[in-house]
C-alpha cells in the first residue's frame, strides 16, 4: 500500500482528470504504460493500438504489484470490485491526467527540440537544474503522443523544474505534444537534414521543429542556435507568433549566449563564455565542439528559467554522455584493453561528423577502428549523403572502416581500400570480422541510426569483457 505522503495520483483524482469511473479506489505513486516494467504502487494505462492491446496485461500489472489501472473496458478475469478506473479512451486518459499533473504544478518548465543533440541537452539540463530543485525529466526519448504525457503525468506535485523532450518524424506531430507541455521555455537546439525522407526539403524539417513555440506560455523564451542555418528562418516564426523574447546561443560573435573562447581536450573542454555580456568560465565534462555549442543552449535555457546560471555552468563539469551517444567503455582484450564508444542510439550526418570529429581528437596507442551503420529516413539524398562523410573518415585517422547496411555499403566503396574493413547486410553479420579485428590499444567508435541495430555490436563487445561492462570509463561516481 502506497503512503499517502508519497501519493501521486488517487483513484479519485484519477477519475477527476479522465471523466473516468473508479470502480475500487487505490492510491498510486508511479505510472506505467509496460506491464513488464510496473513497479509496486504504479498505475498501469491500458494503451491500445494497431497491433497490441495492453488490456491483455492488466492483471499480470495487478499481479505485479500495480495499484491499479486506467482501462476502456474491464478485462476478462477481473469484476467491478477490481482497482481500475473506467474511461472512454485510455490514450486521451493518460493525456489527459498529464496535463492535469502539468496545471497542478507550479514548475517553470522547459521543452526541448531539433534534429540533432535534444536527449542530451534536455539530459545536461536535468543534471544542472537538479542540484537547484526538484527537477522532472523525460526518462530515456520518451519524446512521442505516448512518451510526453506520460512524463507529464509522472511528474509531482512538488516539482521546481520540468525539462520535457519532444520529437517528431512528420510535420503536424510537435504542436499537440507542446500544448500538453506548456512550456515558459521552448529550445530548439538546431535544424539538420534528419527525417528528410519525411518532408519536402531542409525547410520543411525546420517549420516542424518551430511548432514547438505554438504551445509556449504568455512571456515565455525561445532559445535558438545562432549557428544554425536556419537561425532567421525560426526567428521570423517566433516573431509571426508575437514572441518577444528570443535568446540566442552558439559560436556566432552576435549571439546572446556564446563562447569566447574554448579549449578542446579529450575528455571535456574548457570554455570561457559571455551571458548577455557578463564573462563566465566553466569546463564541460563531454569532448567535441558540439558539446561547447550545446553547454551553450543549456545556459541560455536555464537563464530563461530564472534558475542560476553560475550554478549550472559549475555543475556542467560533471556530465557525462546519455546511454548510446558517447558513453566510453574501457574493455579487455587479449593483450591488454581497448575503448569501445557506444553512440549506438541514432545518427545523422550532423551527429556522425560531431562523433568522428570526437574520435579523430582521441590520443590512441593501437587503432581508430569505426563501425558504422545506416542512418535512416535520409530521402533520396540517402547514398549521396553517406558518401560525403568520407573526408570526415579520413580526416579522423580511422585505420579501418566496417559498414552494414545499403547506404554505409556506398562509403566502404569511397574509402581509401586501405581503409576498408568488411561490410555486411545487417550488423549481426558483421559482428564476428569486428571481434576478430580488436586489438590491444584499440578505439572502436560504433555509431548508426536505431534501426540499424547498432546495439547489437556493441553487447557483443561487452561481452569481452570479464569486468562490469556497465560502468562508463573515467565515470567519477
Amino acid at each position: 500500500m502506497t503512503d499517502q505522503s508519497l501519493a501521486l495520483w488517487t483513484a479519485t483524482e484519477i477519475a477527476a482528470a479522465t471523466g473516468g469511473r473508479v470502480l475500487t479506489d487505490f492510491v498510486a505513486s508511479g505510472v506505467a504504460i509496460d506491464s513488464r516494467t510496473v513497479a509496486p504502487d504504479d498505475l498501469f494505462v491500458a494503451l491500445e493500438g494497431p497491433n497490441n492491446d495492453a488490456h491483455r496485461f492488466v492483471a499480470a500489472a495487478l499481479q505485479a504489484g500495480a495499484a491499479g489501472a486506467i482501462v476502456a473496458r474491464i478485462p476478462e478475469g477481473l469484476g467491478e470490485a477490481a482497482p481500475l478506473v473506467v474511461v472512454a479512451d485510455t490514450q486521451a486518459a493518460l493525456e489527459a491526467l498529464g496535463r492535469a499533473a502539468r496545471h497542478r504544478v507550479g514548475a517553470k518548465v522547459i521543452a526541448v527540440t531539433g534534429s540533432v543533440g535534444k536527449t542530451s541537452t534536455k539530459d545536461a539540463l536535468a543534471h544542472c537544474l537538479a542540484l537547484q530543485g526538484a527537477t522532472h525529466a523525460s526518462a530515456a526519448s520518451y519524446n512521442n503522443l505516448w512518451g510526453v504525457p506520460l512524463t507529464l503525468a509522472r511528474m509531482p506535485q512538488d516539482t521546481d523544474f520540468g525539462v520535457f523532450e519532444i520529437g517528431m518524424n512528420h510535420a503536424g506531430e510537435i504542436v499537440p505534444l507542446v500544448a500538453q507541455v506548456e512550456p515558459q521555455v521552448a529550445m530548439i537546439t538546431t535544424v539538420e537534414a534528419a527525417h528528410l525522407g519525411n518532408f519536402r526539403d531542409e525547410s520543411g524539417i525546420a517549420d516542424a521543429k518551430a511548432e514547438i513555440m505554438t504551445g509556449l506560455q504568455p512571456g515565455g523564451t525561445v532559445v535558438l542556435n545562432r549557428d544554425n542555418r536556419w537561425f532567421d528562418h525560426l526567428l521570423g516564426h517566433a516573431r509571426r507568433l508575437g514572441i518577444a523574447r528570443i535568446v540566442s546561443f552558439g559560436l556566432d560573435a552576435v549571439a546572446d549566449v556564446r563562447a569566447v573562447s574554448y579549449e578542446l581536450q579529450a575528455d571535456g573542454s574548457d570554455v570561457e563564455a559571455s551571458i548577455h555580456g557578463r564573462r563566465l568560465r566553466f569546463r564541460v565534462g563531454v569532448a567535441g565542439l558540439h558539446w561547447v555549442r550545446n553547454a551553450l543552449g543549456v545556459l541560455a535555457a536555464i537563464e530563461a528559467a530564472g534558475a542560476d546560471v553560475d550554478r549550472a555552468a559549475a555543475a556542467l563539469a560533471g556530465i557525462g554522455p546519455s546511454k548510446g551517444r558517447g558513453q566510453r567503455f574501457t574493455l579487455p582484450v587479449a593483450g591488454g584493453d581497448f575503448t569501445l564508444i557506444d553512440d549506438s542510439y541514432n545518427a545523422n550526418p550532423v551527429s556522425m561528423r560531431a562523433g568522428l570529429a570526437v574520435v579523430g581528437a582521441l590520443p590512441v596507442k593501437g587503432r581508430r577502428i569505426l563501425v558504422l551503420g545506416d542512418m535512416l529516413e535520409l530521402g533520396e539524398d540517402g547514398e549521396r549523403l553517406h558518401v560525403g562523410l568520407a573526408p570526415d573518415v579520413v580526416a579522423a585517422g580511422a585505420d579501418l572502416v566496417y559498414t552494414t547496411g545499403p547506404l554505409m555499403q556506398a562509403l566502404n566503396r569511397a574509402l581509401p581500400p586501405e581503409r576498408r574493413g568488411d561490410h555486411a547486410a545487417t550488423s549481426a553479420d558483421l559482428v564476428d570480422s569486428v571481434l576478430r579485428a580488436i586489438g590491444p590499444g584499440d578505439v572502436v567508435f560504433v555509431k548508426g541510426s536505431l534501426g540499424s541495430r547498432m546495439g547489437r555490436i556493441v553487447d557483443a563487445l561487452k561481452a569481452l569483457a570479464h569486468t562490469d561492462p556497465n560502468t562508463p570509463a573515467g565515470r567519477k561516481d
